[in-house]
Parts: structure tokens; sequence; C-alpha cells
């Protein structure tokens, strides 16, 4: 059984493909399977497509964010939370983005008929 190598590969020595999956990923960044997938909870920009049945699709920016990722936690002994400033600080966005929505035009009569229908639903359906 071949050993894994402890050394991830430079990020210009990443073959040209369009996805990655988990074990090249890892392999790439000489780290386990689940360490990618733990690190996919710890870091919001870091956020694989996946396929119909679950498996992760890493694109080459992917793989350069982990091999960054890796960097920071095993070379430059930062923190998760450290890193995650780090990463947030030099660009990349660390928080989810939620689409901004307007709020509704309804005025509040409006919705008091909505919530008192409600009300009545409920009562009925408690019955």
């Amino acid at each position: 059984m071949a050993r894994r190598a402890s050394v991830p590969v430079d990020p210009r020595g990443i073959p040209e493909k369009p996805y990655f999956k988990i074990g090249e990923a890892a392999r790439l960044c000489a780290v386990k399977p689940y360490v990618l997938r733990y690190w996919e909870t710890e870091f919001r920009s870091l956020r694989p497509e996946k396929t119909r049945s679950g498996q992760r699709l890493y694109r080459r920016r992917d793989i350069d964010l982990l091999l960054r990722i890796r960097e920071l936690l095993y070379k430059k002994r930062y923190t998760i939370a450290g890193a995650r400033t780090w990463l947030k600080d030099s660009g990349h966005d660390e928080k989810v983005a939620l689409p901004e929505v307007p709020p509704p035009d309804i005025d509040r009569a409006t919705l008091k008929k909505f919530k008192d229908g409600l009300i009545d639903l409920l009562s009925l359906v408690e019955e």
C-alpha cells in the first residue's frame, strides 16, 4: 500500500481539469478526505458543487482555496478562526451573502386580515 505524500502539490502542478473528486482534491492537498469535509463546515467560502448522488466536485479555485487553507493551518499555524479571518481580510467572502429582498407593499390593515384569517383557520384545525 502506497503512503500518501505529506507535501501538497505546487499550485502550478494542478492538472488542467474542470472538476476534481474529493479523493483527488485530498491527494493534491496532502490531507484525508474527511479533513476536506470538515473544512467545508468551517469555511463558508468553500462550497464544492455536488452531483445528484452527493459526490463533491471541486473546481480549480476550490483547490487553490484548499491549498491556502492548508498553508494557513499547517504551515503558518493559524487557528480555524484565525484562518477564517485572514481569508475574509484577503478578499474571500466568509459570510453567506443573501440577496436583498425589499419589504412587501402591504398595509397594516391587510396584514391584520391575514393574521385574523390564520387565527380562524388555526381554531378550525384545533377543533
